[in-house]
């Protein structure tokens, strides 16, 4: 009766696994990580490779900070701010895909996550005790020291974090509404 139960239990996780998977939105992952691109654009061009986590670490150059003009200009410094939460919540809304009930709780969601990140900046003590000792040996998370040690709280960044949550909601929002058209 034990081993029924089990495959009972097996057989609706299957169906709830590849209901799962069937809601999935392939283009709203897609456009996120081309915004992921762009933000990388702007850190390939106007950042120096050195101020730059995954250029640093490649080992191969492949910046083209000395070799163009700073193309983005001033809003070089907060763009990269804009595209993560954009980016974020597209490729969440694309893996989630619930519809638009969720897409309020999703921008939300990385928008509160990318200013804790910013506020981390500036209150680099408070942030570097939250750190937990084994994201020392974890590709990505053993920078995270770095990120608020060298990092640089900017209230720009704040805005521009909410502009690219609320950009991303709206474009979620007309997205949807254009597909049932």
């Amino acid at each position: 009766m034990l081993v029924l139960l089990s495959l009972k239990e097996g057989k609706q996780l299957k169906n709830y696994i590849s209901e799962l998977i069937k809601n999935i939105d392939l283009s709203l992952i897609f456009i996120g990580i081309a915004g992921l691109f762009f933000g990388i654009l702007v850190y390939l061009i106007d950042r120096p490779p050195e101020q730059t986590y995954f250029i640093s670490k490649i080992g191969v150059d492949i910046s083209f900070y000395k070799n163009c003009p700073n193309l983005f200009g001033i809003i070089s410094n907060c763009l990269p701010s804009f595209f993560h939460v954009f980016s974020f919540i597209l490729i969440t809304a694309g893996l989630i895909s619930y519809g638009q009930k969720f897409y309020l709780i999703i921008s939300l969601s990385w928008i509160f996550i990318d200013c804790i990140f910013e506020f981390g900046q500036k209150f680099k003590l408070l942030a570097l005790k939250l750190i937990p000792g084994w994201f020392e040996n974890i590709l990505f998370l053993e920078n995270s020291a770095n990120y608020f040690i060298k990092g640089t709280f900017d209230s720009l960044d704040l805005v521009a974090i909410t502009l690219g949550g609320v950009m991303a909601y709206l474009f979620l929002i007309i997205f949807k509404m254009r597909i049932q058209l």
